[in-house]
């Protein structure tokens, strides 16, 4: 996560200059390209309404501006040019199987506006695949898939608290259209389910990338289910704000963090996988790649809503299992630092040079207090267990090691027993006599309310389960 103004791109337009109406009434503006706001968008909460037109099919290259019902039709390949903006309350509905390729040239890139929606509901027969167009595919090629809500967010926007504009320069291509926060915890920004995004991840500019799925204040209105990104560029998976639960998610081979948390996301996260290839890592600037990277905020400050996400039933699969020495950028299993209070259960951590690393005071004080917990985890295969805290008064390795936490230290990766860890053969189920196979705890106050499904086994899978398997993929670039 990078936060980092630069120079304005302007943005052409394919409608006529004026302001377009939709069937209630609501004004949709043209983005201005001298980054004046035209309209109220800036508010912390925009009405998502309810665009009741007929559907009309997509153009081959996806427009700009999408103001109105817009289908991808089954079977068909799609192109993704530039930043397409999804608004007005229309919804972009993507058949299964369908194709979406980005273009490196224009960055391409789908944003939900704060009242735009999308159904992409994939099967895991034939999946919604967005991917690269370039004819070697590699990491960064294309932009990624933004959702952008208004649910709540700590950050502040010209002066307005609970008003933030996405990283990767969507708001600096188009005033307005970039904004997400606002006080709608169950805000709907539509469904996303069997879905993989492949090779995203583009630099907007230098220290300004997009990750592969970006949700900014989105609300618990909204489905996520069956999402795989693959070789992306910067973050997986990133949440800015917002109460957005989402289960079943793969993050694999990317360069960055694979789920990062930031400015008060209070989401509900179950069944979620990872796994890194040794070789690549963020290798810019003072790169870090870890398993989870949580904030608060940039400045790690207590603005509320806090960071409080929790996570359950993860496997996060890091370097150390298929490399002796990884890229030197791999750090953390898990860094939760800038004050968030985020929460893992049923988890398990397996080689990472660093399984957890609680950073700095203020979310060591959070540990302390149990707003952050840490239980039922597995840690493998990680030469150094926990890093070392600040606070003189608090001691992270017994804190980790308490009896009631029921967390477990493995010297060796395999000792995890997954059936496998290869690139291209990867399958995270535990085998007969795995220790993930018991252990799991679900009578903690966190993982009540009904969002987590209970399980005996610790990690995302189940011996014997399938639900990665089908509408995946696990390959070489």
């Amino acid at each position: 996560m990078k936060k980092i103004l630069f120079p304005l791109m302007f943005l052409s337009v394919v409608i006529a200059s004026c302001s377009k109406s939709d069937d209630n009434g609501n004004t949709t503006p043209t983005p201005n390209p001298n980054g004046n706001t035209t309209t109220d968008m800036t508010k912390a909460t925009v009405e998502r309404t309810t665009n009741n037109s007929e559907y009309q099919e997509a153009p081959a290259t996806l427009p700009k501006l999408i103001t109105s019902n817009t289908v991808l039709k089954k079977g068909k390949v799609y192109i993704l040019a530039e930043f397409t903006f999804v608004l007005n309350g229309a919804t972009i509905k993507i058949e299964p199987g369908v194709t979406i390729k980005g273009l490196k040239s224009g960055k391409g890139t789908l944003i939900i506006t704060r009242n735009g929606k999308i159904d992409a509901q994939g099967t895991a027969a034939e999946p919604i695949v967005f991917t690269s167009n370039e004819a070697t595919p590699n990491s960064g090629d294309w932009g990624g898939v933004i959702l952008l809500g208004n649910a709540l967010t700590n950050g502040v926007k010209d002066g307005i608290a609970g008003l933030q504009a996405i990283e990767g320069g969507v708001n600096e291509t188009a005033t307005g259209y970039g904004l997400h926060g606002g006080k709608k915890s169950d805000d709907n920004s539509g469904i996303m389910k069997y879905v993989r995004i492949e090779y995203p991840g583009i630099a907007f500019a230098t220290n300004d990338e997009i990750n592969g799925l970006t949700f900014g204040s989105v609300g618990s209105g909204t489905t996520i289910d069956y999402v795989q990104v693959s070789h992306s560029g910067d973050d997986s998976f990133e949440w800015f704000g917002g109460s957005v639960n989402c289960k079943h998610l793969i993050a694999y081979r990317g360069t960055d963090d694979d789920f990062d948390t930031d400015n008060g996301f209070s989401g509900k996260i179950q069944f979620g996988i990872s796994l890194r290839d040794a070789a690549i890592a963020d290798f810019g600037p003072s790169g870090a790649s870890n398993g989870f990277e949580s904030d608060n905020d940039a400045d790690g400050s207590e603005k509320t809503p806090q960071t409080s996400a929790v996570f359950s039933n993860m496997t996060i699969v890091g370097p150390l299992v298929n490399a002796a020495k990884p890229a030197d950028p791999f750090k953390r299993g898990a860094h939760i630092r800038r004050n968030s209070s985020l929460s893992v259960f049923n988890s398990v951590f397996i080689g990472w040079p660093v399984g957890l690393f609680i950073d700095g005071t203020g979310s060591e004080s959070l540990a302390a207090s149990t707003a952050l917990q840490y239980k039922n985890n597995v840690i493998a295969g990680c030469p150094t267990v926990i890093t070392p805290g600040k606070n003189e008064n608090f001691n992270l390795l017994t804190w980790l090691n308490t009896a009631v936490f029921a967390n477990r230290i493995l010297v060796n990766s395999n000792e995890a027993l997954l059936t496998n860890t290869g690139y291209t053969t990867f399958d995270p189920t535990p085998a007969t006599g795995s220790p993930l196979l018991t252990g799991a705890d679900f009578t903690k106050d966190k993982l009540s309310g009904g969002a987590f499904t209970t399980t005996t086994y610790v990690g995302a899978a189940a011996a014997g389960d399938t639900w990665f398997k089908g509408w995946t993929k696990f390959a070489n670039k």
